[in-house]
């Protein structure tokens, strides 16, 4: 493997994201009750993540693991730049290809055709990227037959595969999924994991999210394990598992 295919694409120095949650103070454990500030206006601050320090290189595949409310989806938005940083900094290096909210952007009015068009311009694709990818999307998405019906008729199974079959086609660097697997029926999520592990061979950076964690195997050789928005573990895929599902038990 080259310098080049070992240089960093993602950086996290210091990383925090703090939200404003509501005016009083919620009710919460004791294990959790130092990540919530009450500021003086009376809104309660609460840290999703806070003194995050990690570097990705190219062509990883790391596993974001963590119980719910850990800050695994805050951590993948900021890594996306759908949100942004409260603190610290973050860099990632060429395209991204966020797996994150399928279809987001996707308008009811419009048919799959026009949806697709808008979609593929809200993650980045030129109008003429748009056009030479038109019918691999549509074969992969299955829908050809419904592609000039309105998105209002289409079933919440049919605008997942759309919205995959739009978010893998725009040739990204760096791919984050946040439990894509668990939509969709069972023929269709073995399409994405086939899909996902031809990523993989190509040497794509991937970052993955999921419950599912026998699912993790295969496709992930390192884990980033979060607790209460820190990190709390950042090593080999099983070695993290193993003390992550411990802490579990």
């Amino acid at each position: 493997m080259t310098n080049e295919d070992t240089k960093q694409i993602i950086s996290m120095q210091h990383l925090g994201k703090r939200y404003l949650v509501r005016s009083r103070r919620p009710y919460v454990g004791r294990e959790v009750i130092q990540r919530y500030v009450l500021r003086r206006d009376n809104r309660t601050a609460f840290w999703a993540l806070r003194d995050i320090n990690v570097s990705i290189n190219c062509g990883e595949s790391v596993a974001i693991v963590g119980r719910n409310g850990a800050g695994k989806s805050t951590l993948l938005g900021l890594v996306a730049g759908t949100i942004y940083p409260t603190e610290g900094s973050i860099h990632v290096g060429g395209r991204i290809g966020a797996l994150l909210e399928l279809g987001a952007g996707f308008h009811p009015d419009l048919t799959g055709r026009e949806n697709i068009f808008l979609n593929a311009s809200l993650l980045g694709l030129t109008k003429e990227e748009v056009v030479a990818n038109f019918n691999s999307i549509v074969a992969f998405s299955e829908l050809r037959d419904f592609i000039e019906m309105p998105l209002r008729n289409y079933s919440s199974g049919m605008q997942v595969r759309l919205g995959f079959a739009v978010a893998i086609h725009i040739n990204p660097s760096v791919i984050i999924m946040d439990e894509v697997f668990s939509v969709g029926d069972q023929s269709f999520q073995k399409k994405c994991l086939d899909r996902i592990h031809s990523f993989k061979e190509e040497g794509r950076t991937l970052l993955f999210v999921t419950h599912g964690l026998a699912g993790l195997k295969g496709i992930c050789e390192r884990a980033i394990w979060l607790d209460q928005g820190r990190l709390s573990m950042d090593g080999p895929l099983d070695d993290v598992l193993e003390a992550y599902t411990a802490s579990c038990a």
